[in-house]
């Protein structure tokens, strides 16, 4: 499974609270937030490696996500909101983060974050102000925004704020073909012990200091299905479900090793299919294994159900804790599958809108036109939250207006970000129903008390 189907940990996520971090000086907040992150993932990517050997199990990335920064922010600022003579900038704490992150070896850190559902604070006026140039400047530091919850519907002027701040971040980055948003999720009902980047942040409901994993398998799962090409679904079903079970089970070995070692509280495992560019290791082949000829394809959105579903029953089994994302991921420029659908012209964004209400996240990793609008991100964008916010799940989107790119351009990010196809966008415009603001009310279901 390691050798042949590119079985992997994906990630070990370690999540700290800065709450206690926050002071009304800003550098004196700062200071203790380099601190605390240095001295409680000191060993974190000692351990990871550590197991690793011993298991002979890859683990790709070691990871930190921190309370979301606003938070810390907000106490730095006088009445009113305004900066104090003792604040600093939002800018000045990602530098931080970043040194921090640097300083213990990990591959990134998430966080960079604003809850603002709701509504926003100056705090996260400020953070979601600064999160192009962060993008830009840093280079562990990622960001997330949640802008929709079931609860509270759908905040669509913090939707504009963040398909602004998109823009800007593709701009800033240009000369890596807007690099920068690959490091940004927009979010609805975002959890908070999710360990995959770039959404990753550590929620105020969480232990001061906790593990999380995050596994993958999506090539293990499609050889399983190859050896039943006669199967009927159901059977399908199963076969997937033991498989899920399988891969599981190592991540939770990992994960109880990670934290017995660290002295710190057991976490989730996150059971997500999570691909990544290399063949072989696609969710989109899966679902071609089940019978469709490419993903995008009429039955694309069934298929993905039958999957889901199951690696969710599967995994149940296999863990103390299932959290986070938990399903299967549709990353465009981290499948080779998805890539090649977009390229043939199979999957289109409307298509893939479609299958993100079963899959686990949502438009992710996805290269547009660097003339995309504003007022058109943010009307994709509030697409995507309202599939979450009815359907009371995660969503979120990751999109990278390409600046200078066209339709049927390929964009390149490297690694594990891989590479994808300008995908076309309608070009109709939505800006008379962004741009009244406000708020899209939750819906009726949210009211459970």
């Amino acid at each position: 499974m390691f050798a042949e189907q590119n079985l992997d940990v994906r990630t070990i996520t370690m999540g700290i609270n800065l709450l206690d971090c926050a002071d009304s000086d800003g550098r004196k907040a700062a200071g203790r937030v380099y601190d605390k992150i240095t001295r409680s993932a000191a060993h974190l990517v000692r351990v990871g490696d550590q197991i690793q050997a011993e298991l002979g199990v890859p683990i790709i990335n070691k990871r930190i996500s921190i309370t979301p920064i606003s938070m810390v922010l907000g106490a730095s600022l006088q009445a009113g909101g305004t900066a104090g003579p003792r604040s600093v900038s939002p800018l000045f704490f990602a530098e931080t983060l970043d040194r921090a992150a640097k300083e213990v070896g990990v591959d990134f850190l998430g966080g960079f974050s604003a809850l603002v559902h709701h509504g926003m604070t100056p705090a996260d006026e400020q953070t979601i102000s600064a999160i192009p140039a962060v993008l830009a400047t840093t280079e562990k530091v990622c960001a997330s925004i949640n802008v929709a919850s079931s609860r509270a519907g759908i905040n669509m002027d913090a939707v504009c704020r963040a398909a602004a701040a998109i823009k800007e971040a593709a701009e800033r980055t240009r000369d890596r073909g807007g690099f920068g948003c690959s490091k940004l999720v927009i979010f609805a009902n975002a959890p908070e012990d999710n360990p995959f980047m770039a959404g990753a942040f550590h929620g105020p409901g969480n232990p001061d200091t906790v593990v999380h994993v995050g596994v993958s398998g999506p090539g293990v799962v499609q050889s399983a299905i190859h050896q039943y090409p006669e199967a009927t679904l159901d059977q399908l079903a199963e076969v997937i479900k033991k498989t899920a079970f399988q891969i599981t089970r190592i991540g939770q070995l990992v994960l109880d090793m990670a934290a017995d070692r660290l002295g710190v509280a057991h976490g989730i495992v996150d059971l997500s299919l999570a691909p990544t560019p290399a063949v072989g290791d696609s969710v989109a082949r899966i679902l071609e294994e089940m019978g469709l000829e490419s993903v995008g394809a009429p039955g694309s959105t069934a298929a993905l159900a039958l999957l889901n579903n199951a690696v969710k029953k599967g995994g149940l089994m296999a863990s103390s804790h299932v959290g986070g994302l938990s399903g299967s991921f549709l990353p465009v420029s981290e499948d080779e599958g998805m890539a090649a659908a977009a390229e043939s012209g199979a999957l289109s964004l409307e298509k893939l809108e479609a299958m993100t209400a079963i899959c686990s996240v949502g438009l992710d990793m996805i290269a547009l036109p660097g003339s995309t609008s504003t007022d058109t991100l943010a009307g994709i964008i509030a697409d995507e939250m309202a599939i979450g916010v009815m359907n009371h799940k995660t969503t979120a989107v990751r999109l990278i207006p390409v600046p200078g790119g066209v339709a049927g351009d390929w964009v390149e990010f490297g690694g594990l970000l891989g590479r994808a196809p300008i995908m076309p966008v309608k070009e109709y415009s939505c800006s008379g129903l962004v741009r009244r603001g406000g708020i899209i009310p939750a819906p009726v279901t949210s009211f459970r008390n």
